[in-house]
C-alpha cells in the first residue's frame, strides 16, 4: 500500500529550480510533520526540510535560502521547491511523514555542471 508518492525530480542545470511533490494519504498528513531526505552517492541520508503540521519549517544549513518546503492541506501534498540548485544537490529525494516512520519511492534529482 503506497502512502507516499513523489513527483517532480529531474535533471536541471547549475543555478536552476525543480520542485518536488509529495502526495500522501489523507490520515498520514493530517497527523504527521512531513519532511524531505535526501542521499547522494556514497554518502548517508540526510534530512533536507521539514515542517510541522502547523507550518513551523526547518532546513539543513546546505540549503536554508535556496530550497522551500510546504504543505497543502487540501491537497494532502508537501512541496520541496529548490532554487539556484548545484551539483552538490544531485541525490535521492526521498518524501518523509513522521520522524519518519513513513518513506517514499525517491526521486532522482542531478544537477549538472
Amino acid at each position: 500500500q503506497v502512502q507516499l508518492v513523489e513527483s517532480g525530480g529531474g535533471l536541471v542545470q547549475t543555478g536552476g529550480s525543480l520542485r518536488l511533490s509529495c502526495a500522501a494519504s489523507r490520515v498520514i498528513f493530517r497527523f504527521n510533520d512531513m519532511g524531505w531526505y535526501r542521499q547522494a552517492p556514497g554518502k548517508e541520508r540526510e534530512l533536507v526540510a521539514r515542517i510541522t503540521t502547523g507550518g513551523l519549517t526547518n532546513y539543513a544549513e546546505s540549503v536554508k535560502g535556496r530550497f522551500t518546503i510546504s504543505r497543502d492541506n487540501a491537497k494532502n501534498t508537501v512541496y520541496l521547491q529548490m532554487n539556484s540548485l548545484r551539483p552538490e544537490d544531485t541525490a535521492v529525494y526521498y518524501c518523509i511523514a513522521g520522524y519518519p516512520a513513513y518513506w517514499g519511492q525517491g526521486t532522482q534529482v542531478t544537477v549538472s555542471p
